[in-house]
């Protein structure tokens, strides 16, 4: 049915459950999982007459280094269900199309991801990265809440 599927993740309990279920899918269907973190990219804060900058190079490193663990903690999960496992972490402004880019790139079939929940004017102003990816996606998005 599925024979690869890309699992995004911002290491919240509501991703950590779709890590979970998405390497629990792919041992039964002996899939293999590519594990993702999209992080900002770096940017000065101007407001008015008013800049706020963070180093550039602290800011990537910090990034790199949070989103290696991360990753690294999912490797082990899918290990442990000895399921095959690849892990990106990426920068990209907008999480939903670095998450459909690195799809396509790695020929996932399937995408897990998890769903924040918001609802009313809240996720109608901010949106969802996981609506965002379900709306521009070609290939089949599995949404855990």
């Amino acid at each position: 049915m599925f024979s690869h599927i890309l699992i995004p993740t911002d290491g919240t309990k509501q991703s950590d459950k779709a890590v979970d279920n998405g390497i629990a899918l792919a041992k039964t269907l002996g899939a293999e999982v590519t594990a993702l973190n999209c992080s900002v990219p770096w940017s000065a804060i101007a407001v008015g007459e008013i800049v706020s900058v963070f180093p550039e190079a602290e800011y990537v490193e910090t990034q790199n280094k949070e989103a290696q663990k991360l990753l690294d903690l999912i490797s082990e999960k899918a290990k442990a269900a000895d399921v095959k496992v690849t892990t990106r972490h990426i920068y990209h402004n907008h999480a939903y199309q670095g998450i459909l880019e690195i799809a396509k790139e790695n020929g996932c079939d399937l995408i897990c991801m998890a769903s924040h929940g918001r609802r009313g004017l809240e996720g109608l102003l901010i949106g969802s990265e996981t609506t965002k990816t379900l709306t521009h996606s070609e290939i089949p998005v599995l949404v855990y809440k």
